[in-house]
């Protein structure tokens, strides 16, 4: 018989926790969150309260448990949108409808008490979460970014009677053998024509300090109109800022400012984690840290982790300074590819871009909905 209850003790958040790194031992593929992240999102007074309220589920079978899921009330996002919403995320399931339903009814229920006519996901708090059901690619390792699933998941879900609603691909980028040399001027005229500059800085901190906060307005106003996005707090830019400081390199980060210093345009790409913080299931182990430091040092692959344009700058030709950015850096010693991470399938002015490397799109992900009444 299959019981869900909701997570309650430090008991069930260490179940809720480990649960997924129980299902995906020995999978090449999976790359889990860092634990002390996930930790954190059971404390009071967590950096999304002012946004948003959750949930947590745990389904077991004679006592073992069998999947887990996070139901999400994102207030801002039903502002903004016009919407009755609730998310699901963190999804984890046996191969099993009977367990799935129980999970997903137990969500569903909490929309409909919430007064909530539709359930979405998987979707995290914000748009810089892991997001979206891995739908291709299962024979391609996970960025750090992302969240690995099995490909029975897709039907356990649209089985339960949710739909697709967006799909994104993602792409691994090589330096091509005959780049566009005329990319590079046209960077350089349109920064002169515009008055525009690289921003410098001397290390991750410095970096930090200088565009830290600038680049999260930007983003705000780069991804206003983008699926299911909501403006970010302080909070939430204070814990970004911080995780940024453990992973940033300098060498793979490009701003763009204008003449009065302000932030146009920037890029910023991690060097993969990956491969560092999956023997160690997500915790910062010595070991994991000296991965970590090593693949941060010298990286065999970059993740585009955010890129962002003001509005007023788009179609000027400023973005090809970027790519061009991009281009030197899958140059340097070492580096094999770049991975875009997710681009929606119906975003064509960032799906172009692309179209100057040797590419190959090796996933693809959705998001689902589901009408309650």
């Amino acid at each position: 018989m299959i019981t869900v209850s909701k997570v309650e003790n430090k008991k069930d958040v260490k179940e809720f926790i480990e649960f997924p790194l129980r299902l995906y031992k020995g999978n090449e593929y999976f790359v889990p969150p860092l634990y002390a992240d996930e930790k954190a999102l059971f404390k009071k007074n967590t950096v999304y309260d002012e946004q948003a309220e959750s949930i947590f589920f745990l389904a077991k079978e004679n006592g073992k448990t069998v999947g887990r899921i996070h139901g999400i009330l994102q207030r801002v996002s039903n502002q903004k949108w016009n919407q009755k919403r609730v998310r699901f995320t963190r999804f984890d399931s046996i191969d099993s409808q009977e367990v799935a339903d129980a999970l997903f009814e137990a969500v569903e229920n909490w929309a409909i008490e919430k007064g909530m006519d539709t359930v979405v996901g998987p979707l995290g708090f914000s748009d810089l979460e892991r997001e979206g059901l891995l739908v291709e690619g299962f024979d391609q390792l996970s960025t750090f970014e992302e969240q690995y699933n099995y490909d029975y998941y897709q039907k356990l879900i649209e089985n339960r009677g949710y739909q697709k609603e967006v799909d994104w691909t993602e792409r691994k980028l090589y330096a091509p053998k005959n780049f566009d040399e005329r990319i590079a001027r046209i960077s350089s005229r349109m920064m002169e024509k515009y008055e525009l500059k690289f921003g410098e800085a001397k290390n991750t901190a410095d970096f930090i300090k200088k565009y830290g906060d600038k680049l999260f307005d930007v983003l705000d106003k780069t991804y206003v109109d983008i699926y299911q996005s909501v403006p970010f707090t302080e909070k939430m830019k204070k814990s970004l800022i911080s995780g940024f400081k453990l992973i940033v390199n300098v060498e793979n980060v490009a701003v763009i400012l204008d003449k009065n210093d302000n932030v146009v345009c920037f890029g910023v790409c991690f060097p993969s984690i990956a491969k560092a913080v999956q023997k160690s299931g997500g915790k910062l182990t010595p070991l994991a840290i000296l991965r970590l430091l090593k693949a941060i040092k010298n990286p065999k692959v970059i993740d585009l982790a955010l890129i962002g344009v003001l509005p007023e700058y788009r179609g000027k030709a400023i973005a090809s300074a970027l790519i061009n950015e991009i281009h030197n850096m899958l140059k340097k010693d070492g580096v094999e590819y770049a991975e875009t991470n997710l681009n929606l399938e119906d975003n064509l002015n960032i799906q172009n871009q692309w179209k100057v490397f040797d590419s190959v799109q090796h996933k693809r992900r959705r998001s689902f909905v589901k009408k309650l009444r």
